[in-house]
């Protein structure tokens, strides 16, 4: 997370020379990427899953630099933000603001055709995306800390971030840029709580048969509503001996089931509130891309597996909902550098597929596959 103001940086080295922000692309950007270039036309990087988890990392961390900058006062020609997009082609053709303090929460960045051709680029790469919309997460500043820590009480208390403006503008803009050059050329990215406001919209999208690629940085999983449905499956002892007291012969059918479950019972109601149904199938499937580190508490609950599962990618047609979950494990680590935003465009970076399916990615996406998909055939991309 870029959360640096120029104050705590001295200003210039002992030999008086200007010292490079720390937040600067030359100084703490990744080091083992090249620019597009020709070659691209043949084989694009693009292509290549660590590429593409790099860049997306480094386009988040220029919307924490846009909101810095502006905080700052940086003019055009100081500011740190840019730097982390231009390298790849692409350009900034919107900001994301929260009106009610003017912050900068998103963005959206489109390939760059004019400075791709400048470099004899003349067409736009595979893999590609046409645009990119990229979301922060928190920043510990005066001037966004209020209306930031309010979209994180909200996640914590209601596992649920569509009563947030922030969902309303970011969800409007992802559906019109997948409108205007299809779903398949554009990707949504996003950062801890940026990350569930990602999560959140693409799953909207998918609802109406609209599916974008997603990519999700330590998106949080520690919630109230969580904790309150293990304690709930835990208390499966409790809710059968409630149910013994009744007699019915409804009961009774259910009494069975529930001797092979005994979380049945309380699950069904827990389904029940989050608006889950009977699964129907035949249906493609969203499958967003979650990075996640072991030791951040925050999001560290999506690689609890499912027992019942084998496959990481798993069908809707059994029962089950995919998604690409990558882990990293270093051991043991500070909260902060495991939750940090820098770690996944690392030169050492080592990443596992989970194996498992994880139950709480089954729980949020599950019921994309309940709806039927939107009968409107999407745009053909230009």
């Amino acid at each position: 997370m870029a959360n640096r103001s120029a104050e705590e940086i001295p200003a210039n080295d002992k030999q008086g020379r200007a010292r490079p922000h720390p937040d600067a692309f030359h100084v703490s950007g990744p080091r083992h990427l090249s620019c597009p270039n020709w070659r691209h036309l043949i084989s694009s990087a693009w292509k290549d899953g660590n590429y593409k988890r790099t860049v997306m990392a480094c386009f988040i961390q220029s919307v924490y630099l846009l909101e810095l900058d502006r905080q700052e006062n940086r003019s055009e020609e100081n500011a740190l933000a840019p730097n982390w997009w231009l390298p790849f082609k692409f350009k900034l053709v919107q900001t994301l603001i929260d009106e009610r303090d003017g912050s900068i929460f998103g963005a959206l960045l489109e390939w760059d055709t004019s400075a791709a051709v400048a470099d004899f680029i003349l067409l736009r790469p595979s893999g590609v995306p046409k645009a990119v919309l990229a979301l922060r997460g928190t920043l510990l500043k005066s001037p966004t800390i209020c209306r930031d820590i309010e979209d994180d009480l909200r996640f914590l208390a209601l596992e649920s971030l569509k009563g947030s403006v922030r969902y309303t503008i970011a969800l409007e803009t992802l559906k019109s840029v997948a409108q205007k050059y299809g779903s398949r050329n554009v990707c949504v990215a996003g950062h801890s709580v940026g990350a569930g406001f990602a999560l959140q919209v693409g799953k909207a999208l998918a609802k109406e048969g609209i599916y974008v690629d997603a990519h999700l940085f330590n998106p949080p999983s520690l919630s109230l509503a969580m904790s309150l449905r293990n304690i709930g499956e835990k208390a499966g002892d409790a809710w059968k001996k409630c149910r013994s007291m009744f007699s019915s012969n409804e009961n009774k059918a259910i009494g069975a089931a529930e001797e092979r479950n005994p979380v049945l019972g309380l699950n069904n109601w827990v389904s029940y509130f989050y608006g889950n149904k009977n699964s129907s199938t035949g249906m493609q499937k969203w499958v967003p891309h979650l990075y996640v580190n072991n030791s951040d508490y925050i999001c560290c609950y999506y690689t609890d597996p499912n027992k019942d599962a084998t496959k990481e990618d798993l069908g809707p047609e059994n029962g089950h909902v995919a998604a690409k979950l990558f882990v990293m494990s270093k051991g043991k680590q500070k909260f902060l550098e495991a939750h940090g935003l820098e770690q996944w465009w690392s030169n050492d970076l080592v990443l596992q597929l989970s194996l498992h399916n994880s139950k709480l990615i089954s729980r949020q996406l599950r019921n994309l596959y309940h709806l039927p998909a939107a009968q409107n055939p999407q745009r053909k991309p230009q």
